[in-house]
């Protein structure tokens, strides 16, 4: 999955949470609001490894948070907020990133 640039760009500690996050996001079973239209979990995880991978070769990703800022936010081209539509209850995409890396963080 990570090409040589992406190992210059995110330390093994940052591709570890970044892989988590990725892989949290397709086996999530959650709906992804992208642009005011729903995508799968497996879509979204698709989608936002391809903004990582473009992040990645413009060198503008070197964590997790970033990752979460800069890919898994909002889109490139509306502007408008992710979300994600998980057991009934919407929310922000970054918000629900940000709580899955404090998890990861944790040990869980």
């Amino acid at each position: 999955m990570w090409s040589m640039s992406a190992q210059g760009a995110l330390d093994a500690n940052a591709q570890r949470e970044v892989s988590a996050l990725l892989a949290f996001v397709g086996n999530s079973h959650c709906t992804f609001i992208r642009n005011g239209s729903p995508y799968s979990s497996t879509q979204a995880q698709a989608h936002l490894q391809d903004k990582l991978d473009y992040l990645l070769r413009k060198d503008r990703v070197n964590s997790a948070e970033q990752f979460i800022e800069r890919a898994a936010s909002e889109s490139s081209f509306s502007g408008k907020p992710y979300k994600v539509i998980c057991d009934g209850k919407e929310q922000l995409s970054a918000d629900w990133l940000k709580d899955e890396l404090q998890r990861i963080r944790q040990g869980h």
